[in-house]
């Protein structure tokens, strides 16, 4: 099963070595694919500089012994570069004061550039760890010359190498030191790690690297870009996503805005633009109102009158007919289960469309340099953007450079980063460069939203009650089927392929005798909007469902909600785990659920409050972190308003690199968790998403934050990604919570007073 994960490493360190060599005075480490060459030849040392050499991680120490560390990961307020760096300085022996990083743009050396899917640690940590240990045995050997002493009476600290009698700085090494290196795949993959207690950086709190710049005003977002000679511009959004066709424009308002230039119908060779139209104007201010000004009759696409209700509707037909779709999970045989059964339960719990909401609107910067595209814009997957900017411009990927700024929020949005595209055709129409920002109404309008879902569930009970088996099936629109359908597997039943992103998390942790999963494409919601990959994907509508429903088969069961879950988390079988992500399987997901139970366990509840509980395990089974989370929720007997008080989350996330950066990670997600639980959506109406600002659009306000109690278990084991995972479980633990003070099992986000009144 080929995955986005296969396809970043796809230069194995298998099948590469690590360079280290002296160029241009300073000393330069990376991998590269293997040469031929046994030492760094004048060749190899051209490799350092020209587009053959595809590192994973390329880091300099130049002669004042300043380390550079290159980052190809985006950095989005989760502080990847400093957690990056700190892995490779720790095995390195580097000064931390004297380490910066660099956000690289695009180039082929790189390999393959996205961060998603809580990946970036977990993907590099091996590597990087590597690179840091080939670094350290290089400049020992180096130091131990200078310092005439063994390379056994060596050691290296805090960026100087010690020897026998005498010290020497990285700098002075790097100054006075010859380096011709080459290590070796086997070499690289035999190289002695630091054990955990011998780590003076990985999993030690600090600042974040990127925080001065940001608390300085200097750190440059995609929307601060300037260029000279640019042009401002402003797309007009269809009324539809697809088929949408301009029949008449009348610009005869928009000639008073001072300033207005003129507009373009934006050609699209790519067609992921459809009666698009760009409005260009001398200043940002002059291009949003000359848009405004401007009347635009279209003949809108087929789905313009479907509406949110539509989408749910053909869900609920969808899951409940058994011949949609394809298999997902199909453990034992749930039809004998089911047909033997003395009693079976079922539900249906629906998620409704969500937007991303970054405080920075979509944004791209272009000008055309000598044939050379260059696209300035806050980007997180760009060896997926990259080649449909190039396809747009009608141009090869090699005219293309993007130029990585900050992101001002990312959450998935910018992976397919499709609001470049009006940027680099309005650019390419003038002939100037252009500056195209989206305001908050174009950017929702714009945005990928998290698809409107229907789930249901079958459960299975014997004659003495107890729990026998369980069906799930799921549909939804899929992100990965319109933005990159190549990394969908087949179904095991080989009926369809499937997107992982979509149904990953319906692979849980729980030992089931029958367990079937029926995944679903909503082919109506994938033809009105373009489904997106929002933070946790659909593990925010499948956990939804999923950990509603196993409460109630313990409340059918009679069995305490935490307890029945232990009871199943037994790491029997395919729960086990494996190495190195996993280990330990299912039983650290119960022992987070454990430790959770303890610290709720004294916790005195007033009336009309309950103490809910559900589980995650991550972004997917291949790299599960485990969470077990506690709602203190109370709802007002009278209003049914619902107040989260506080949520407990314990954590199981391996070594955690960057703990400042890890604890950030949990309580935004937490947070986010909650807001889209209780707050967050914007129904489908006509065709288009209908609450486009914050007037109408209504995130968690600061005053309904409960309080957040995190605690991350101490291991040893290896690192897994925290960007996603905690969204998940908040939604179902707080319904487990309201479920237990009203009786009323709620199932559909966000969850409502409402509701609760009309069940």
């Amino acid at each position: 099963m080929k995955t986005i994960k296969d396809e970043k490493n796809n230069i194995s360190l298998s099948r590469r070595r690590f360079l280290v060599g002296s160029v241009s005075g300073s000393l330069l480490m990376a991998f590269a694919p293997l040469l031929g060459a046994t030492g760094l030849s004048q060749s190899a040392q051209q490799t350092l500089k020209d587009k053959l050499f595809s590192p994973t991680v390329w880091f300099e120490i130049n002669p004042m012994g300043e380390i550079n560390i290159n980052i190809a990961r985006a950095e989005m307020g989760q502080h990847i570069g400093t957690a990056l760096a700190r892995v490779v300085a720790d095995e390195l022996g580097a000064d931390w004061s004297k380490v910066s990083i660099t956000h690289v743009d695009t180039d082929p050396k790189w390999g393959y550039m996205v961060t998603g899917g809580s990946w970036s640690v977990f993907q590099s940590f091996k590597p990087l760890s590597q690179a840091g240990a080939a670094g350290r045995i290089a400049l020992i050997e180096a130091a131990a010359k200078i310092l005439n002493c063994s390379v056994d009476e060596c050691r290296v600290e805090n960026g100087a190498v010690i020897g026998k009698d005498s010290a020497i700085s990285f700098g002075d090494i790097v100054a006075k030191g010859t380096f011709n290196r080459t290590f070796t795949p086997e070499e690289i993959g035999n190289l002695p790690l630091k054990p955990a207690s011998q780590r003076t950086l990985v999993g030690k709190s600090s600042s974040a690297l990127d925080i001065p710049a940001k608390t300085n005003g200097s750190a440059v977002y995609g929307i601060d870009v300037e260029l000279e000679g640019m042009v401002y511009a402003r797309p007009i959004i269809p009324p539809t996503r697809y088929g949408s066709k301009i029949k008449a424009v009348d610009d005869s308002a928009a000639k008073k805005i001072k300033g207005y230039i003129g507009y373009h119908k934006l050609q699209d060779p790519s067609e992921k633009l459809q009666g698009w139209i760009a409005v260009e104007a001398d200043t940002y201010y002059g291009a949003i109102k000359a848009a405004d000004a401007i009347k635009v009759s279209y003949q809108a696409g087929e789905r313009a009158k479907v509406s949110e209700a539509d989408i749910l509707k053909e869900g609920e037909r969808l899951v409940a007919d058994k011949n949609e779709g394809g298999l997902f999970i199909d453990d034992g045989d749930f039809t004998t289960a089911s047909e033997k059964a003395a009693k079976t339960i079922d539900a249906i719990y629906r998620t409704h469309t969500v937007l991303h909401f970054a405080l920075e609107p979509v944004n791209a910067t272009v000008e055309e340099k000598n044939g050379q595209w260059h696209i300035y814009t806050g980007n997180q997957w760009q060896s997926l953007t990259l080649p449909a900017i190039a396809k747009a411009l009608q141009v090869t990927d090699e005219n293309v450079v993007m130029h990585q700024q900050y992101l001002g929020g990312g959450f998935g949005r910018r992976l397919f980063g499709d609001y470049a595209i009006p940027a680099v055709l309005t650019s390419k129409a003038i002939g100037k460069p252009v500056k195209m920002v989206f305001t908050r109404e174009d950017d929702s309008r714009f945005d990928q939203p998290r698809s409107p879902s229907v789930v249901s569930f079958k459960a299975s009970f014997d004659k003495t009650n107890k729990f026998t088996g369980m069906e799930h099936a799921l549909a939804a629109g899929w992100p990965t089927l319109t933005m990159a359908p190549g990394f969908m597997p087949e179904s095991l039943d080989k009926k369809i392929k499937i997107d992982m992103f979509s149904t990953s998390g319906a692979d849980h942790w729980y030992s089931m005798d029958n367990h079937r999963v029926r995944a679903i494409n909503n082919k109506l919601a994938q033809e009105t909007i373009l489904p997106g990959w929002l933070r946790s994907v659909g593990q925010g509508w499948i956990v939804w469902g999923l950990e509603s429903f196993i409460d109630e088969i313990a409340h059918q069961a009679k069995a305490d909600p935490i307890d029945f879950r232990l009871s199943m988390l037994d790491g029997l079988g395919k729960q086990a785990g494996k190495a190195p992500e996993s280990v330990g399987g299912a039983k650290r997901l119960a022992n987070v659920l454990t430790l959770l139970k303890k610290k709720v366990s004294t916790v005195k509840l007033a009336k009309n409050e309950a103490i809910g509980v559900a589980v995650s395990a991550g972004q997917e089974k291949t790299m599960p972190a485990w969470m077990a989370c506690a709602a203190h929720v109370h709802v007002e007997p009278d209003s049914k308003k619902i107040t989260v008080k506080k949520l407990t989350m314990t954590v199981d996330a391996g070594v955690i690199v960057h703990p400042d950066g890890a604890l950030a990670q949990v309580q935004g997600s937490m947070l986010w968790g909650t807001s889209m639980a209780l707050h967050e959506q914007s129904p489908i109406e006509n065709g288009q998403v209908s609450k486009v600002n914050l007037n109408t659009y209504s995130p968690l306000r600061m005053n309904d934050v409960p309080e957040l109690d995190i605690e991350f278990v101490d291991s040893k084991e290896f690192p897994v990604g925290l960007g996603e995972p905690g969204v998940v479980s908040i939604a179902p633990a707080i319904a487990n919570a309201i479920f237990q003070i009203t009786g009323v099992r709620v199932r559909d986000l966000p969850i409502t007073s409402e509701a609760i009144k009309n069940a």
